[in-house]
């Protein structure tokens, strides 16, 4: 299998804290791959050295090969890699619309970019019922779907989603788990941090499980929903 990403051995550190240790990590091209952990266990952090918002302080992450730690985020982006942050963070004063075209911000591909418009449609109809809304006005779920296509559109190889279930009512968060598979079926690389283990693990090939910074375990999602210690912390029985 190809590798999409690999770190290796990488380091986060906020001030004096250790908020990421030395950990490894990979992908293969077209896996959904999860990151378990509790609250303060240093997914989102892991996810912020991803993709720039945070700077590894020493390590390596490779994307298709290629060193991308000492990148600024602007730069990683546009090699290919997209992240739907927690808490959604879409642009409230903006329309659905005009969000979406955000995303699609360095892309040329006018054709491509319309062809997107409409399997994003498809897959969120309720965006494109309301596609001249205000972002401020959608509910959570909603909004969710809108930040989770936004980081669609730019088209990457590898998209980051960080806590999509997070305060969304339990109706749309099997749509939204669907679509997250739907969009991997398109060849589209997924690494995912989410607090529901079990519907993450389900839709998952490999998950890890991060622990004070630390990956504690690693393996096939399927053998993780097995664990007893999984099934003790994340799953609640």
């Amino acid at each position: 299998m190809t590798k999409i990403l690999d770190i290796i051995n990488a380091n986060t550190h906020y001030g004096a804290i250790h908020a990421v240790k030395n950990i490894n990590l990979h992908i293969n091209k077209g896996e959904i791959v999860t990151l378990l952990g509790s609250n303060g266990a240093g997914k989102t952090t892991a996810l912020h050295t991803i993709s720039g918002l945070e700077s590894a302080s020493s390590g390596e992450i490779l994307f298709k090969g290629t060193p991308i730690q000492s990148l600024p985020a602007h730069k990683i982006t546009a090699l290919g890699i997209a992240q739907s942050p927690e808490g959604r963070q879409v642009f409230a004063n903006l329309s659905i619309k005009e969000n979406l075209e955000m995303g699609a911000y360095l892309r040329r591909d006018i054709a491509g970019i319309k062809e997107d418009f409409k399997y994003i449609y498809s897959l969120f109809p309720k965006l494109q019922d309301r596609e001249n809304q205000l972002a401020q006005t959608l509910s959570g779920g909603e909004q969710q779907m809108l930040a989770i296509a936004r980081a669609f559109m730019s088209k990457p190889e590898l998209l980051l989603l960080d806590e999509p279930s997070l305060g969304i009512a339990p109706i749309l968060v099997s749509s939204i788990f669907k679509a997250i598979k739907d969009i991997n079926k398109l060849g589209m690389t997924i690494l995912l941090v989410e607090q529901n283990a079990y519907l993450a693990l389900n839709i998952s090939n490999r998950a890890y499980v991060l622990t004070n910074g630390e990956i504690s375990l690693q393996g096939n999602a399927q053998d993780l929903l097995n664990n007893p210690e999984i099934k003790k912390a994340y799953l609640g029985y």
